[in-house]
């Protein structure tokens, strides 16, 4: 179990620390319909995070990759197909570090529903590929891991709080001092946007490493 945790740790933060997430989270407390908006989005975002790590987890256990012979092989290598991904995505990220236009979805945070943000929240969780890679990786680990179903419930509900925690803590934390972080978070807003493709070109590059290690240890 220990040493489960212990390779989703450096992926949770991976996830944690996405800039587009948390410019999306500032954005809609911000915005006109800021509770309803953030709690939606962060809500999503969760949500999003638990169904593709789930998927993944039991795509491994279905394809057996939780055996000691050569299904460990097979989860290695996928471990190290993952993580060769992973670094493809950062250097491509790497090469638009200078691309600093507002994404198309962010100008009409200002007026989103909650029922939109929700979506929105879960998209950039389960369908955005940056983020796909490191919850899919996560789930890998689980599902190849041999452990009983508690345990690896238990490890996707670590992963998931500490992957959610940035968003999560945001929006908590605007809710409970909004007058004092009005201000830091918009300067941290302006900073992610003009920052986000080289902060996920380091981040991917140091999951992508972590992700292959472990796959060609696991040979």
């Amino acid at each position: 179990m220990g040493t489960v945790i212990g390779d989703l740790l450096p992926l949770a933060v991976g996830v944690s620390i996405s800039p587009i997430p948390l410019v999306a989270a500032i954005l809609m407390i911000l915005s006109k319909n800021a509770s309803a908006a953030a709690g939606g989005f962060a809500s999503g975002w969760t949500a999003g995070i638990v169904l593709a790590t789930v998927v993944f987890a039991v795509l491994a256990g279905v394809i057996g990759l939780s055996g000691d012979s050569e299904p460990g092989g097979a989860a290695a290598w996928m471990k190290i197909g993952l993580g060769l991904l992973l670094l493809a995505v950062a250097v491509a990220q790497w090469g638009h570090r200078a691309d600093t236009a507002e994404p198309g979805w962010m100008r009409g945070i200002d007026r989103i529903t909650a029922g939109k943000a929700v979506l929105l929240g879960a998209t950039l969780a389960a369908v955005n590929p940056k983020n796909l890679l490191l919850c899919a990786s996560a789930g890998v680990a689980v599902g190849a891991s041999g452990l009983g179903v508690g345990a690896q419930t238990v490890a996707v509900v670590v992963f998931t709080v500490l992957a959610a925690a940035s968003v999560l803590g945001v929006v908590v934390g605007y809710a409970v001092a909004a007058d004092r972080l009005r201000g830091t978070l918009d300067r941290a807003r302006a900073w992610l946007e003009a920052n986000n493709h080289v902060v996920m070109a380091i981040v991917l590059s140091l999951m992508g490493a972590v992700v292959l290690g472990k796959g060609i240890g696991g040979l």
